[in-house]
């Protein structure tokens, strides 16, 4: 279970790195397949940052980035032994190892390890300009898109809504689409809000952006009070994205990387030793990736760690 932390401390730091060739070859010479998200969000980027650097950093390793429709998707491919490694939510994998059918897991998922706590994904809530909203409260009666049913974004979705006493019937209507054919809606004036959970920097967000007045809709922090861990209060920057001229207030909640128990103990080292290891080519594929630190790995997560994550995190002192 994640700890109530400050934002700011919790994802503050660096990590000095070195070459992919420093780094001693694992012996395995596994499938690796990296389960990701949508091409216009943050986790296919930085999937395809850690395919190139497994690819070359370990021997024999064979190396594949898979898009998916995210979270939800991503763990239970994992459980059913189709992906090595993926992107998720930490809601959603708290969910996963429980079980929770509504969250959209039959049983739960026990082979799940975990190799890393990642950067935080913020919830982005982008309204058009002309329609005057500026908080989630003035979603009432207009059309808002969620991203994929049961997807990490719309379960980020339904625990907002509830914790500001609104659901889904408060909206005038509802779409369960992607990041960025709800954004081609919004340029043609087909949708008036889109609902994003990501990393900050989002692609379909700048693109939207660049050719619309936008507002991006804040979320007080005592709504990420009041839904408690993993949640926590955030900031969307000013100058995010093109247009926002004020820091917005939302939650965020924190990914993490994870594997199944089936992939080998060596292999899992060398895939959370190269990432830490490498930390700038991930922050070259996308500047979420700067919330990444090594002090922060292996905090809050609602599953265990893989051993060969464990072997790693206890050479560099932290367990």
């Amino acid at each position: 279970m994640f700890n109530r932390i400050k934002f700011g401390a919790l994802f503050a730091g660096a990590l000095a790195v070195s070459t992919v060739a420093s780094a001693p070859a694992a012996k395995a010479s596994e499938f690796i397949n990296i389960l990701t998200g949508g091409t216009s969000g943050v986790y296919y980027p930085l999937g395809v940052a850690l395919s190139t650097l497994y690819g070359k950093g370990i021997e024999g390793a064979r190396t594949q980035v898979q898009s998916t429709k995210a979270s939800v998707e991503n763990l239970n491919l994992l459980q059913q032994g189709k992906g090595e490694l993926a992107f998720a939510l930490g809601d959603s994998v708290k969910y996963a190892w429980e079980g929770n059918a509504d969250a959209g897991f039959k049983a739960p998922l026990t082979k799940l390890r975990a190799i890393a706590a990642i950067y935080p994904n913020y919830v982005q809530i982008a309204a058009l300009g002309e329609t005057g909203a500026t908080t989630v409260a003035d979603l009432n009666g207009k059309s808002l898109s969620v991203g994929a049913a049961k997807s990490g974004t719309e379960l980020n979705a339904r625990a907002i809504f509830g914790a500001m006493g609104m659901s889904y019937d408060n909206l005038g209507k509802l779409e369960y689409l992607p990041f960025s054919e709800s954004v081609e809606l919004m340029k043609n004036r087909q949708l008036d809000a889109t609902l994003q959970s990501s990393g900050l920097g989002n692609a379909a967000l700048k693109d939207l952006s660049s050719s619309q007045e936008i507002t991006f809709l804040s979320i007080p922090k005592e709504t990420a009070e009041a839904l408690g861990a993993p949640y926590i209060a955030g900031v969307i920057p000013a100058g995010t994205y093109a247009g926002q001229e004020a820091d917005v207030p939302t939650v965020a909640v924190v990914n993490f990387l994870v594997t199944h128990e089936d992939v080998s103990e060596e292999t899992a080292y060398q895939m959370t030793k190269l990432m830490f290891e490498h930390l700038d080519t991930l922050k070259a594929a996308h500047s979420a990736a700067g919330g990444i630190t090594l002090e922060d790995a292996v905090k809050g997560s609602p599953i265990p760690l893989h051993p060969g994550a464990e072997r790693y995190y206890k050479e560099q002192g932290l367990l």
